[in-house]
């Protein structure tokens, strides 16, 4: 049911549904913190997850199963954060938040895994979906497959760095080395 709300609009009972992303609760109801669209998806805990997108973006949100384009943000030894940049080849529009937790870096060995010598900020990675998260619009991804992983990184001198093995980059200025979770690119996931 996709019908167009204006800012501040009350859309429901508080106690018939959870307010997701682009609405507010308040007093028992839930209101629309932006105009757009009106969209409810029904969860298998129970009460339906309403949420308002603007309309240019009702389009597109990063869906579970959907490859995705992100920049590191942060790391710390059990996740790296990420910002959602493209879903696709599609740019999105408004940030979406990612975390990378650990045991979902690698398919193999993942009680080896060390999120330092996978991802660094500032890397740009592709990634899964793999699950909705939470009500901040915190998306877990997945680097698990082959293809998947850090696409473009620079080493320290600043230069774009060149990936020598699945789990190794390397500056073509000043020969250095880094560890990388580096991924097998598919040419049409490459974004310039």
């Amino acid at each position: 049911s996709v019908s167009p709300r204006a800012l501040g609009e009350r859309l429901c009972s508080a106690e018939e549904a959870t307010a997701g992303s682009g609405t507010y609760t308040r007093h028992g109801f839930i209101f629309s913190s932006l105009a757009g669209c009106l969209e409810k998806r029904s969860e298998d805990s129970g009460l339906p997850v309403v949420s308002v997108v603007r309309d240019a973006e009702s389009q597109l949100l990063p869906d579970v199963g959907a490859v995705v384009t992100c920049k590191v943000c942060s790391i710390n030894s059990r996740f790296a954060k990420v910002h959602i940049l493209y879903v696709g080849s599609t740019p999105l529009k408004s940030t979406f938040r990612g975390t990378i937790r650990r045991e979902d870096i690698r398919a193999t060995e993942k009680d080896k895994v060390e999120v330092y010598k996978s991802f660094r900020p500032g890397d740009i990675v592709l990634a899964k979906v793999i699950s909705l998260g939470d009500a901040q619009s915190n998306y877990l991804l997945s680097t698990a497959e082959n293809e998947l992983g850090v696409v473009v990184a620079r080493s320290e001198a600043g230069v774009q760095m060149v990936p020598i093995s699945w789990c190794e980059m390397q500056c073509p200025r000043t020969h250095t080395k880094d560890f990388r979770k580096v991924a097998r690119v598919q040419p049409q996931f490459l974004q310039t």
